[in-house]
């Protein structure tokens, strides 16, 4: 009887400091998270500039969100944080270039986290740094004074390519 007792304690003990890990409230808080974008739908996101998400992230929590912005390319850069954890196993971040330098230099927005699932960015993966875009989501952390933008949608409204191929046409008239 006292075997069994001990047993019922050790189990009970053993999920409760389960439950309560960090580890696990994490892990939860995530499944969470996927579930909630997976079925998410935006109705009326707010336009937003993104220097001005970047300078006041605490104003914009919870916000479902509006950017108009140039691509510049995908990485890995925010991902694995505790404070806003999305696992680089099942998301990707997207840079978009600075909107307040000159065109002839490339410099990221990367205080701007911007997290998409690897599935949905997988399908734009033919999207090349310059591309114009519009990109649909919610602010979800501003862990580090950052914001941590969960993407709903990213559509390319205007590819470089065909700037480029416009640009030749006017140069061959």
């Amino acid at each position: 009887m006292k075997f069994l007792l001990k047993t019922i304690t050790l189990v009970v003990f053993s999920v409760a400091i389960i439950s309560l890990s960090p580890a696990a409230k994490v892990f939860a808080e995530e499944a969470q998270n996927k579930a909630q974008i997976e079925k998410h739908q935006i109705e009326n996101p707010a336009q937003v500039n993104p220097l001005e998400l970047v300078n006041n992230p605490g104003s914009f929590m919870n916000q479902e969100i509006k950017i108009q912005a140039q691509f510049h390319k995908f990485s890995t850069l925010g991902l694995d944080y505790d404070r806003a954890m999305r696992s680089s196993k099942d998301y990707i971040a997207v840079l978009i270039k600075r909107p307040d330098v000159s065109d002839k230099y490339t410099i990221p927005l990367s205080e701007l986290k911007l997290i998409i699932k690897r599935d949905q960015a997988e399908e734009l993966m033919d999207m090349e740094s310059g591309d114009k875009v519009v990109i649909t989501g919610k602010v979800f952390s501003s862990a580090l004074n950052d914001p941590w933008v969960d993407i709903y949608e990213l559509n390319s409204i205007e590819p470089k390519a065909a700037d480029n191929k416009k640009l030749g046409q006017k140069a061959g008239k």
